[in-house]
């Protein structure tokens, strides 16, 4: 080992040498990082040094008080003390002493008097000297200091690992800044091969630069062999024991190493070396026999005739192989020519796949191209043939457009004929002194937010109008309502498809327009899609904009008003529109003949049909008794009553 920078304790009974089979394991593939404490720019002397003799080495010198007053006054840094350390000072008792009997004889007498253990005086005073020689200097001063102190022990630092024979570095690890105990990351050296990991001596170099420097200066440089290191444990927290300065630790795979230089261990033993020859004794010991040694003779015979015979068997294997060498590479050729005829066929089977897809999508491009051009010309025949007969359309489209006027015309009359019809059908009337409250049928309905105020045999009955209406009038103005409606008299019923919180079930879409069996908040929903169903209406057929939904009878009024509305009179109802309502009146349930004269082939326009088909949803509608002749009766006078009252309108 070469020369390093660090003290030894002297106390060293802590440490552990390992044994012999550890240590010949040893090698650089077990390190795996090494780590620097108390680092130190200061080198320290190679010897102690020894003190001068001079006056202050003489033995009556240092007995003086006065000397050693004066050395502990000039001495400002030392270890501070307790209470029960300070000793009595009696300066003023020397003093006198010294003046009245001369100073060799009062030094004499001092002296004996210190000899015989005489003790200082209890009333004297007690001095205590400050342990630190700045204590009295400024905070600048003291920062000062301390940065002093912190640059002169704190550095940026680094190492290098060298290998015997090998001229550049194993290992160079990174660059520690600013500390004073560094610690480098690990690594590993199997990347350098076995010429490397297998030794188990290096060299160690450290570098340090300072603050105060302006590159890098050499530290260290040891060289060690890793079998002499000391062992401190497992990991370097559990060695309790101070280091000196500029300590190098390794860590291996089995625990932290360090070297201490002042220390001389014993190398363990190679157990492959040959052994010392001991001194010869007049004892004789015990030797192997004849018959052995002839054996080991034999063994050995029969393994040197293996060795031969191995070697001969090399030798003519490789004589067999250096003749047949053409051969083989001739057959290794025709091992790869093989493989890449192989490789040819599957390329021309996929090239011809892929030619053969190419040509079938051509085909039928090519077949669908023809088609194209076969439309084409059947379109540009059709095109030219729309042409020829162009001027004979044009003649006829004035009096198409005249007919189209006609039949829009009448069919907005039939229209507002039907929803006249209806509204007579369904009277709603204004009641006195109560304003926005209407009755339909005579029964009236109040605002959704009062109808508790009705009874529910009268509140079920206007709902069933009520929904009976709705439902003729978005059929006859061709409205689609959103929540359909099933008018059944007191037992009608509103259905809503769009809620998505409402589940997939029937029952749970469909909420009843009575009160009676039914839960209230249902009843209340239900009237509020009736109400929306009637805002649909007169926002989508009319472009009316609702001001309150909740005004069920006055929007259903206004309802018929805006259908009713319009320019001219209403067209008459002609006569034969009710004839299918015969059927169901004849006795024995037969029907009746009906005569196919000019009024039943004129009743076929869309008016008649309409007119026909409300006044048959009506009287379906209607209650009418179980007797089938008082039924037609009935229908008849009232068809009589309708048409009179709108001669007279």
């Amino acid at each position: 080992m070469a020369h390093t920078i660090g003290q030894l304790p002297h106390a060293l009974h802590f440490l552990e040498l390992p044994s012999a089979d550890h240590t010949q394991n040893r090698k650089l593939r077990h390190l795996h990082g090494i780590s620097l404490r108390n680092l130190s720019l200061a080198q320290p002397p190679s010897r102690p040094r020894g003190r001068t003799t001079d006056d202050e080495a003489l033995p009556y010198t240092l007995k003086s008080p006065a000397k050693a007053l004066a050395l502990r006054e000039t001495n400002k840094l030392g270890h501070s003390r307790s209470s029960a350390d300070l000793r009595a000072i009696q300066e003023f008792a020397i003093d006198a002493a010294a003046d009245a009997e001369g100073g060799d004889n009062g030094t004499a007498r001092g002296l004996e008097g210190r000899d015989k253990g005489t003790a200082r005086p209890p009333f004297a005073r007690l001095r205590r000297r400050s342990t630190m020689d700045w204590s009295g200097a400024s905070p600048q001063q003291r920062q000062q200091k301390l940065e002093n102190v912190v640059t002169n022990r704190m550095a940026d630092c680094f190492f290098s690992v060298h290998v015997a024979d090998v001229k550049e570095p194993a290992y160079v690890s990174e660059i520690a800044e600013k500390t004073m105990n560094p610690t480098f990351r690990q690594f590993d050296l199997g990347s350098s091969g076995p010429a490397v990991t297998r030794q188990d001596e290096l060299i160690v170099k450290f570098w340090v630069k300072s603050e105060k420097m302006e590159q890098f200066h050499h530290l260290l440089d040891m060289s060690l062999c890793l079998r002499s290191l000391q062992y401190i444990g497992k990991t370097l927290d559990q060695f309790r024991y101070p280091l000196p300065t500029n300590a190098v630790i390794f860590h291996l795979t089995d625990g932290v190493y360090t070297c201490f230089t002042d220390v001389t261990s014993k190398e363990p033993e190679d157990p492959f070396s040959r052994p010392a020859p001991r001194p010869s004794t007049h004892q004789s010991l015990p030797c192997s026999s004849f018959d052995a040694l002839l054996r080991l003779s034999k063994l050995d015979d029969s393994i040197q005739d293996a060795l031969a015979t191995r070697d001969r068997l090399a030798s003519d294997l490789e004589a067999i192989r250096k003749a047949n060498e053409m051969s083989l590479s001739e057959e290794a050729q025709v091992g790869e020519k093989m493989d890449h005829i192989k490789t040819v066929d599957y390329a021309v089977a996929t090239v011809g796949k892929q030619l053969a897809t190419a040509r079938r999508r051509r085909d039928e491009k090519s077949a669908g191209l023809h088609a194209r051009w076969e439309y084409i010309r059947k379109d540009r025949e059709a095109q030219a043939e729309s042409k020829m007969r162009l001027p004979t359309e044009q003649a006829k489209l004035p009096a198409i457009e005249t007919s189209l006027s006609s039949i829009g015309d009448a069919i907005t009359a039939q229209r507002r004929r039907i929803c006249s019809d209806l509204q007579t059908i369904f009277p709603m009337d204004i009641m006195p002194n109560r304003p926005l409250a209407f009755t339909i049928r005579s029964l009236h309905l109040p605002d959704s937010e009062e109808l508790d105020f009705v009874s529910s045999d009268s509140l079920a009955a206007a709902l069933g109008y009520v929904a009976q209406a709705t439902q003729l009038l978005a059929f006859y103005l061709t409205v689609a309502i959103p929540y359909p409606l099933s008018p059944r008299a007191s037992t009608s019923t509103i259905s809503d498809p769009i809620s998505t919180s409402l589940g997939a079930e029937p029952a749970a879409r469909t909420f009843p327009l009575y009160i009676k069996g039914a839960i209230r908040f249902r009843l209340e929903y239900a009237v509020f899609l009736l109400n929306k169903d009637i805002e649909i209406i007169l926002s989508d057929r009319f472009g009316v904009r609702v001001l309150d939904i909740r005004q069920t009878l006055p929007n259903l009024n206004y309802a018929f008003y805006m259908a009713t509305a319009g320019d001219g009179e209403l067209p008459a109802r002609k006569a034969g529109g009710v004839r299918g309502l015969l059927k169901a009146g004849r006795p024995g349930g037969q029907s009746m003949p009906v005569d196919s004269g000019p009024l039943s082939r004129d009743s076929t326009t869309i008016g008649d049909w309409s007119g026909t088909r409300a006044l048959k949803d009506a009287a379906s509608r209607t209650t009418i008794s179980s007797n089938g002749d008082a039924a037609l009766e009935s229908l008849k006078r009232n068809q009589k009553a309708q048409e009179s009252k709108l001669r007279d309108g």
